[in-house]
């Protein structure tokens, strides 16, 4: 996906400032109704018997899809047992009272099974014309240039089904025939072609529980549902690098690899309150907050968007600078250091914003 405004600064959002107490600062990111989602979802899953067989075996895919559907995100669905996948694993085993051995084990298969409906892998999808009908284009890197622009949207039409798919550019290639996954250049996907995809699912959307239509289309977009059960605490562990959600018994009801700080911007330890939950925000570029980007480049406000710094999420925390938020490259997450904050993928940060509220405590530990 794009990059971020400064290479491998990925936490961008240091850029929000001085909290004013009212779950509104002057300058952290601002909700609008202006980003480049557009659109209800028709490729929403069905889980009917008539859906296609698959082509070929895929049981960790499979398994991401279920873990995913279940709340206990595997990062991106790309069929390997990635450091995010295994995450979504233990945080499933503890949930369900099972040795945390990271392994997808038959007892671990069998429990998944007994509380989230087996699905197959993949599924065939036919790609909407609204949903293709762009714009599509590169970013600039110069954050002026895109301060001028109506939205952060996606690049291509390839980028914006891997994020609707909780995928990547490469995968969709491979799970397609014909398409080249070692390839630089974009699949020439198209409004009305038939593609296989991640089967996905927990994407439906309740018009009584979003009251945006723009958020609803960012929802949409990123084939997230508006049924994700209501978190009382979260606790963001620095050591394992995850974000676990829990409900008012203590339950854990759900699971997030993220990336944390670095060593020179540690994650903040300690307990904070959420202010806001902005969706779909405008971010306020701010180079004098960065160790690593020169005072004399301007500032800038930069429009909403899946590419903007923070990705189409910022939770506000009580701590000075600091949030949760989305990201521009969902395979990063867990791979790299940010500058304190909290990332996740867009679609993690999604359905976070959904379970969170002003009410909810949020933990930072070691």
């Amino acid at each position: 996906m794009t990059k971020h405004l400064i290479g491998t600064a990925l936490c961008l959002a240091l850029a929000a400032c001085n909290s004013n107490g009212t779950g509104q600062s002057p300058d952290q990111p601002t909700a609008s109704a202006e980003a480049d989602n557009d659109g209800a979802d028709s490729m929403a899953s069905q889980d009917d018997a008539t859906a296609p067989p698959e082509d070929q075996p895929r049981p960790l895919m499979q398994a991401q899809v279920m873990l995913d559907r279940a709340g206990f995100s595997p990062g991106v669905v790309d069929g390997r047992m990635s450091l995010p996948t295994r995450n979504a694993v233990m945080g499933f085993q503890q949930a369900m009272n099972l040795p945390q051995t990271g392994d997808f084990d038959d007892a671990t298969r069998r429990a998944l099974v007994g509380v989230q409906k087996e699905v197959p892998a993949t599924r065939l999808v036919t790609i909407p014309a609204d949903f293709a009908a762009g714009p599509f284009a590169p970013l600039p890197q110069d954050a002026v240039a895109k301060s001028k622009l109506p939205a952060l949207g996606y690049a291509s039409l390839e980028e914006k089904l891997a994020e609707r798919f909780h995928t990547t550019p490469e995968v969709l290639r491979a799970l397609n025939a014909g398409a080249d996954p070692a390839t630089q250049q974009p699949a020439a996907y198209s409004a009305g072609q038939t593609i296989r995809v991640p089967n996905v699912g927990a994407d439906f959307i309740d018009p009584a529980r979003t009251e945006n239509p723009a958020w609803a289309a960012t929802l949409a977009s990123l084939g997230v549902g508006t049924n994700a059960p209501p978190a009382a605490r979260i606790v963001v562990s620095k050591g394992e690098g995850t974000l676990k959600a829990f409900d008012a018994d203590g339950k854990l009801i759900g699971l997030f690899t993220v990336t944390t700080g670095s060593e020179r911007d540690p994650l903040p330890l300690g307990r904070w309150k959420i202010l806001a939950v902005d969706r779909n925000p405008k971010f306020h570029y701010n180079p004098k907050l960065f160790w690593d980007v020169s005072d004399a480049k301007p500032d800038a406000m930069l429009p909403p968007g899946p590419n903007s710094p923070v990705g189409v999420v910022w939770i506000d925390l009580s701590k000075e600078h600091y949030g949760i938020h989305g990201t521009t490259e969902p395979a990063s997450i867990g791979h790299t250091e940010s500058h304190g904050c909290v990332r996740l993928t867009n679609w993690d940060a999604a359905r976070l914003a959904g379970m969170v509220s002003t009410k909810t405590q949020v933990d930072f530990v070691a």
